[in-house]
């Protein structure tokens, strides 16, 4: 193999990247990237850089020294449109053509939009530019801030906002938000995080229309109420960037489809990060952007699927000062029992919290809040097997 191509410059880009050097491929490196940017931390967006804590320089994700290293030749803010798969080909839509031997997919995804015409004062938070452009409009004077979206990124922007002394409403569609990741017993947990960090929260109703000419002035929602606004956040999940591969052979729902070594039905073609759905599951998460890269490198040299990944799932979250962190697999019908600290009014206590979700008398997940080294132990457990997660739960 000569040349090997990587579509998409971000955090599983530049980890595929270092894994083809550090696995022996000492040939043409090619990384293709639709931002201009450099790759970049993505997690401080909605934290630190967002409350002006962080300046760009701590988001760089590389330096000099090790992109001299790893001799690439990185096209950037250029975008992919197309995959001419007979000869692994990378059509770009300046015109331009890259060829190669191998193909690593890493393009990731895109903030999902709410329809009809855009505002001002509506915004995503998913890229450097949507920050630097949400941060400039907050440092303006006191604002009215709607985050629809109480996942993940909505909590951690209206935690943010908060913080920054604006007037906040969170909106989720869902009776609580976060259910799907934690349940609704740990949601309920997390719910009252926004209430404590004096943030309104709105849930089970949803956006019927955003409201105002040229610049937001409200948010309507699906029972009538009109919310004010003078700043929205957008936070309704993710879509995969797979337009570019529309025409080619590969097989493409909801991501890139993989086998568990992350390899596609393409002969020398692997798919990583929040682009690529793994042995049927899609996981836009730190953690799997940094660990699957490994395993797709080693196939992608090998041309076969030599080896195949199956992690723990892990997630953390920080949010009005609490950090919350996840690790396993639960189900719907798992009980949540609290092994450490208190819930007070709702709430994780000011000790925080550890709980276990139980099946059958086994751990198969376990829930901190500010509760880091208990949790990393729980963790560990669970990632050694069965006889581990019955000593934890005996334990706790």
């Amino acid at each position: 193999m000569r040349t090997v191509i990587v579509v998409g410059a971000s955090l599983s880009g530049l980890y595929a990247a270092r894994e083809l050097r550090a696995q022996g491929f000492d040939g043409r490196l090619v990384v293709v990237g639709d931002e201009p940017h450099l790759p970049y931390d993505r997690p401080p967006l909605s934290k630190d850089f967002l409350t002006g804590r962080s300046g760009e320089e701590r988001l760089a994700l590389s330096d000099t020294e090790e992109m001299a290293e790893l001799d690439a030749r990185w096209l950037l803010g250029t975008r992919a449109r197309g995959l001419d798969t007979r000869g692994r080909t990378v059509l770009l839509e300046d015109g331009r053509t890259v060829s190669g031997d191998g193909v690593v997919i890493a393009t990731g995804a895109s903030a999902r939009r709410l329809p009809g015409p855009g505002l001002a004062g509506v915004h995503t938070l998913r890229t450097l530019d949507d920050a630097r452009a949400l941060r400039a409009e907050l440092t303006e004077g006191a604002r009215r801030v709607v985050v629809i979206g109480g996942g993940f990124i909505g909590a951690e922007t209206a935690s943010s906002c908060a913080g920054l002394g604006h007037d906040v409403t969170v909106v989720e569609a869902a009776p609580l938000p976060l259910v799907p990741q934690l349940g609704p017993e740990a949601a309920a947990w997390c719910a009252a995080l926004h209430r404590r960090g004096g943030v309104d929260l709105v849930t089970g109703t949803g956006v019927a229309a955003l409201r105002g000419r040229g610049a937001v002035t409200g948010v309507e929602l699906s029972d009538g109420r009109l919310l004010p606004a003078d700043v929205v956040i957008v936070g309704i999940g993710a879509v995969p960037n797979t337009g570019w591969l529309a025409g080619s052979p590969l097989a493409l729902h909801d991501g890139v489809l993989c086998d568990d070594g992350c390899a596609t039905a393409l002969p020398q073609v692997v798919a990583v990060g929040d682009v690529a759905r793994v042995g049927g599951t899609r996981a836009e998460h730190w953690t799997s952007a940094t660990e699957q890269p490994r395993i797709a490198v080693r196939n992608l040299l090998a041309g076969y699927t030599a080896e195949t990944l199956r992690p723990l799932p892990y997630f953390w979250s920080d949010q009005y000062g609490a950090r919350i962190q996840f690790a396993g697999r639960r189900l719907d019908t798992d009980t949540v029992r609290i092994a450490e600290g208190t819930v007070t009014d709702g709430a994780p206590g000011e000790d925080g919290l550890l709980a276990l979700y139980e099946r059958e008398g086994r751990t198969t997940a376990v829930l901190s809040v500010d509760r880091p080294r208990p949790f990393m132990r729980a963790r560990r457990a669970l990632g050694r097997g069965a006889g581990a997660l019955e000593a934890v739960s005996r334990d706790a």
